[in-house]
């Protein structure tokens, strides 16, 4: 059983929003999930998994700038600010370090729920305390 953990954060890195997807559903599925709660902001730092027309125009719509680099099989290059993007980074330390809690990298629970309680558990404690 694979899981998807979709993460807004802050650009400290802190977990603002989480949402847990199957494995082998697309990013596309956790982006239009997580679509209505992103916080007005100015900048949206992604992965390559969420790069859609859909969701630029969705985040142009919204007032955000996007900075999410295409897909290797696109016809037509994106074109993105590499040196923003480097600061990703931050959400990639901000998994390595609910990873560092054992139930949330084993994933213990089958029930999705329990797992996702886990997460924001290990979250509140890692960020917030």
């Amino acid at each position: 059983m694979n899981t998807k953990l979709h993460a807004v954060c802050d650009s400290q890195g802190r977990p603002l929003n989480l949402f847990v997807t199957a494995g082998q559903v697309s990013d596309y599925i956790g982006a239009r999930a997580m679509l209505s709660s992103l916080p007005n902001v100015d900048w949206l730092l992604g992965d390559r998994g969420y790069d859609a027309d859909w969701f630029r125009e969705a985040l142009q719509d919204k007032g955000t700038r996007s900075c999410i680099p295409g897909r290797k099989s696109r016809s037509k290059a994106v074109r993105y600010d590499k040196r923003r993007y480097k600061r990703r980074n931050r959400i990639e330390i901000m998994f390595g370090r609910l990873k560092d809690w054992r139930r949330v990298a084993t994933r213990y629970h089958r029930c999705p729920r329990v797992f996702l309680s886990a997460i924001a558990l290990a979250a509140t404690v890692i960020y917030w305390l």
